[in-house]
């Protein structure tokens, strides 16, 4: 029997779509082994976001080859559709796929000998026009599970549509079917996500607003969650939803990238920050408990000091709970590379760092609303020092000794004491507690 490892760089997305590929190889009858041990086959899922795209792929060959130098090594995904021929000069490298192929690695080679010259099999992304079902799980709580893929969006600063190709989903009846199947294994909780959620159904008639209907009824799910969406693609009725849903929970993740419209209109962003502060607003009135997190680009060309400045002012005006700051960095046919004034990494990094103290002050402060406060937190099966973490329904993170028997369960809890770790030490609630010490007595007794 031949064995197979994997090795995911990037996304929650790219998890997920790594997870189909091992349960593909499972079904094959291959022997799944961890990244770090091992194996005949290597398969290396690539992302285009991150600056050292290029040395993490190098260093991850290398990690592999020197487990087995006889191994098969495919690389694939993202970065692997934009620079095929950087990746063909990794030594030990067998083949590279791109968007289309990366899923159908198992139909084109049938022994997984090693290659003597890398085989580059990289069709145009405009040719990836199918959409392939995902989900993966960070443990045996959440589930993250894959609905859109793809993006129209030309934002001045991505490569992802040149990676990923254009927006395309599947049905919801599809979506519904796997969220079920996530259901059946045991998942409390669904994490929705997508390269642009927010735009499922794109030239059918079906949308966004739908699919989380149809999710919220899917019978025993407990929790649903979006990863992240766009402030044009988030309605009004999308909120209005989560107001009245049982289980979309009351946490939203919205890109901003820049508090400055003339940065957004360079930056080829679809909305103004009017707009996006009125989403804001609206989520407040309509949910005060939500927690709101925010993706923020410093240092993209253009961004002068005075820009930045009224970029972090209106950041700072808002009602949200914690940033998400990405430092700019260039990328290969990118309309951004023709953008000046081109600013200083120093001062990219500096401007990074101003935001993130920003993030720090806001999480404290959406953080201590709750203190004495009871909420209800999924509990995830990771034991650290003794202790268990989990999320409450409004992303506030919270530790209680550890127990087995509460690993995968919801439970409410106060929120008793704020760490410097940015969680709360939580207290079950004497319900839970009185259960507890009846099952711990008969267990002794």
């Amino acid at each position: 029997m031949k064995s197979a490892a994997f090795e995911t760089l990037g996304c929650k997305l790219n998890f997920s779509e790594t997870s189909s590929m091992r349960r593909d190889f499972e079904v094959e009858g291959f022997e799944l082994k961890e990244f770090d041990e091992k194996a005949d086959v290597y398969v290396i899922n690539t992302c285009s976001v991150t600056m050292d795209a290029n040395s993490a792929c190098r260093k991850t060959v290398r990690q592999a080859l020197r487990r087995n130098p006889d191994a098969f090594v495919a690389v694939v995904g993202c970065y692997a559709q934009l620079e095929p021929e950087e990746i063909a000069q990794i030594e030990g490298v067998d083949v590279v796929l791109g968007a289309k192929d990366k899923f159908h690695l198992l139909n084109l080679f049938d022994d997984f000998v090693k290659q003597e010259k890398t085989i580059i099999h990289n069709t145009d992304v405009n040719e990836a026009v199918d959409f392939h079902n995902a989900f993966s799980s960070d443990d045996r709580t959440r589930a993250f599970l894959k609905v859109q893929d793809g993006c129209n969006y030309k934002c001045s600063f991505c490569t992802i549509p040149l990676a990923r190709g254009a927006s395309r989903s599947p049905k919801i009846a599809t979506v519904v079917r796997n969220a079920e199947q996530l259901v059946s294994e045991g998942f409390k909780e669904i994490i929705v996500t997508g390269v642009n959620s927010g735009d499922f159904g794109y030239g059918t008639d079906e949308n966004f607003y739908q699919l989380l209907q149809a999710l919220d009824e899917v019978k025993g799910l407990e929790r649903l969650r979006v990863s992240s969406i766009e402030p044009n693609l988030l309605t009004e009725e999308v909120i209005r939803f989560a107001a009245i849903s049982k289980k979309l929970q009351p946490h939203f993740h919205i890109p901003l990238q820049s508090g400055s419209d003339e940065m957004l209109k360079i930056m080829k962003r679809r909305y103004k920050s009017d707009l996006y502060r009125s989403r804001v607003e609206l989520i407040r009135e309509l949910i005060p408990d939500a927690c709101i997190g925010v993706d923020v680009i410093t240092g993209h060309p253009g961004e002068t000091e005075e820009l930045f400045q009224k970029s972090f002012d209106f950041i700072n005006s808002l009602d949200i709970s914690y940033l998400h700051v990405f430092t700019y960095s260039e990328r290969p046919n990118t309309h951004a590379l023709s953008l000046k004034p081109v600013i200083p990494k120093q001062e990219r990094k500096k401007r990074t760092h101003k935001l993130r103290r920003l993030s720090n002050k806001k999480r404290f402060e959406f953080d201590l609303r709750f203190e004495n406060e009871v909420r209800p937190a999924l509990f995830e099966e990771s034991e650290r020092d003794g202790l268990m973490y989990g999320w409450t329904n409004n992303y506030v993170r919270v530790a209680i000794p550890f127990n087995e028997r509460l690993v995968n369960t919801i439970q409410d809890v106060e929120l008793t004491t704020q760490t410097s770790d940015e969680h709360y030490l939580g207290t079950l609630s004497k319900s839970v507690q009185q259960e507890e010490q009846a099952i711990a007595e008969l267990i002794d007794g």
